[in-house]
């Protein structure tokens, strides 16, 4: 089993940058891959991006090439770095583990962290 930890929200000006971490418990998490969501009030919670367990990426359209997930296996943290923040970025922002390949879906995912606001002003 994993616990996962989010951390790294706060509240900033459009174009400002963050950088989101997840902190995982246990000593298997290279054996998982780990994805980035995001729920706004009111909305489904979405995908943000993903990595798998050798490193590959994916993101969503809306944050590609604003966006940067990367993970540390040996401080068994990912990382979302977030540059150009843009006021639709507003949400609260959970990572997400699974045993397998890296998915795009959020049900899929079998541990969550609980979550870190992230407020963009205009």
């Amino acid at each position: 089993q994993v616990q996962l930890v989010d951390s790294g929200g706060g509240l900033v000006q459009a174009g400002d940058s963050l950088r989101l971490s997840c902190a995982a418990s246990g000593r298997t998490f290279s054996s998982y891959a780990m994805g980035w969501f995001r729920q706004a009030p009111g909305k489904e919670r979405e995908f943000v991006a993903a990595i798998s367990k050798s490193g590959g990426t994916y993101y969503a359209d809306s944050v590609r090439g604003r966006f940067t997930i990367s993970r540390d296996n040996a401080k068994n943290t990912v990382y979302l770095q977030m540059n150009t923040l843009k006021p639709e970025d507003t949400a609260v922002y959970y990572c997400a583990a699974r045993g397998g390949y890296a998915s795009t879906d959020p049900r899929s995912y079998d541990y969550w962290g609980q979550g870190t606001q992230v407020t963009v002003s205009s």
